[in-house]
């Protein structure tokens, strides 16, 4: 049995974020555990830039993001272990891992960060019908293979959602030189960054075909074509709306799944809409010293907010060392209300802190403005005016440490709802007029 105070899984921003912000708050004996071959996680193939904005105020490609943070690595008391993968995770903070160099290794350590990102939902996930013939990859394979191994996956594509990952790679295929027929979305708004949607297809004259989905595939050794039909209110393919468009690859942009199999090994509360551990604001899990951050907490949009929320998570789990203790039963319930999806932390355990909170949300549809409003029972506690939200953009909202202090004295609880008029059908409409502009309707 080996043994470190704070075990790191997973060697990506979240992680070596986390990490080094642990370091600074005087952790000394740090190891980060990593399955791939390097660290940077998926930054390595992300190589568009648009990353580092908010943290370095300067814009950076996602190579060059990670390497800032791998950089402030050298000359600190923490130990990586790259090509290692953890098999399992105790309630106990004990970690079972395997690598060619070490065999089987047994760790003891005093608190557990996870940082294990997400993956790719695949065909699979989303059923849909028709042969299985090659040229159909998930949009991050398909990253992959073309930035980093340097293979050209198809000439004539099709993207099944627009994810942020999704519209990069519609752009990425057509500069690489193939042709891009379009970009099928089943809802009636995007699921990328608005910047995306405009850098990405529309500067590029790539169809976005709301409301749309694929509804059968065909080809038998290679991909030959598909057929997306529009779909009602239910998300039903509508009669009569059929369209065939030849292609010889698919790529799928169907969402992301946290990578939570080892926080349920840990008995760790999971929350059913984001996929990710229950937490509360110092980041810490149900299972007391295991923290969580980045995308195997939740989805997010920039890299610059996984960075701050693992900040966040290593701060506190340097605190915990510290203490040895945990930060006390729960005093506050965040609760996601009208019009919003989820909220991140769920809960605040000590609101002794006098700090204020923030807040991280999404919209449960597209509106065009909107006022948030925090309520505490039947108290209205503030509301902020909000323009233009969307469900593909998190948001995030800053409670006042003295109303987290009025609604534990009051209902101890806190509800966070959008009073708004979507506008969604608006957004369609948009978007189909762009279509026609560009003869694809």
């Amino acid at each position: 049995m080996k043994h470190w105070d704070l075990v790191v899984i997973g060697g990506g921003p979240a992680g070596l974020a986390a990490a080094i912000e642990a370091n600074e708050a005087g952790v000394s004996s740090i190891l980060i555990l990593e399955r791939d071959q390097e660290l940077g996680g998926i930054l390595q193939q992300c190589i568009h830039n648009g990353f580092g904005l908010h943290v370095f105020q300067e814009e950076l490609t996602g190579p060059e993001y990670a390497e800032r943070f791998i950089d402030a690595l050298k000359g600190r008391s923490i130990d990586v272990m790259l090509d290692t993968m953890v098999l399992s995770l105790t309630p106990e903070k004990q970690v079972t891992a395997v690598n060619t160099r070490e065999g089987l290794l047994q760790i003891q350590a005093g608190a557990v960060i996870l940082a294990m990102g997400c993956r790719e939902r695949t065909r699979g996930a989303v059923r849909i019908p028709g042969t299985r013939p090659a040229g159909i990859l998930t949009a991050g394979a398909a990253q992959r293979f073309v930035n980093m191994e340097g293979y050209m996956v198809g000439r004539e594509v099709v993207v099944l959602g627009s994810g942020d990952i999704g519209l990069i790679m519609a752009r990425r295929m057509t500069l690489e030189g193939a042709s891009v027929k379009a970009v099928v979305e089943l809802m009636p708004y995007s699921g990328g960054l608005t910047r995306n949607i405009v850098q990405c297809l529309e500067d590029f004259h790539i169809p976005l075909l709301l409301g749309h989905t694929i509804i059968q595939i065909e080809g038998k050794q290679r991909l030959e074509s598909v057929t997306i039909a529009r779909v009602d209110e239910e998300r039903r393919p509508v009669e009569g709306t059929q369209q065939r468009i030849s292609c010889d690859t698919l790529l799928l942009s169907v969402g992301l799944i946290p990578e939570n199999e080892l926080s349920q090994q840990a008995g760790i509360e999971l929350d059913s809409i984001t996929g990710g551990a229950v937490v509360n604001q110092t980041m810490e899990t149900s299972t007391p010293g295991i923290f969580a951050c980045g995308n195997v907490l939740h989805v997010h949009d920039l890299v610059d907010w996984v960075t701050e929320e693992s900040r966040r998570a290593g701060r506190y789990a340097a605190a915990y060392l510290k203490n040895q203790e945990t930060q006390g039963k729960t005093l506050l319930q965040m609760t996601p209300g009208r019009g919003i999806r989820y909220l991140i932390p769920q809960q605040v355990s000590c609101p002794h802190e006098e700090q204020d909170l923030k807040v991280y949300f999404r919209v449960a549809q597209p509106c065009a403005k909107g006022e948030l409003q925090v309520w505490s029972g039947e108290e209205v506690l503030m509301s902020r005016k909000k323009t233009y939200m969307t469900p593909g953009e998190m948001e995030w909202i800053q409670i006042p440490a003295a109303m987290l202090h009025q609604a534990a004295d009051n209902s101890r609880e806190i509800t966070l709802t959008l009073e708004s008029h979507p506008s969604a059908e608006s957004s369609i409409m948009k978007h189909h007029e762009k279509n026609r502009r560009y003869g694809n309707e």
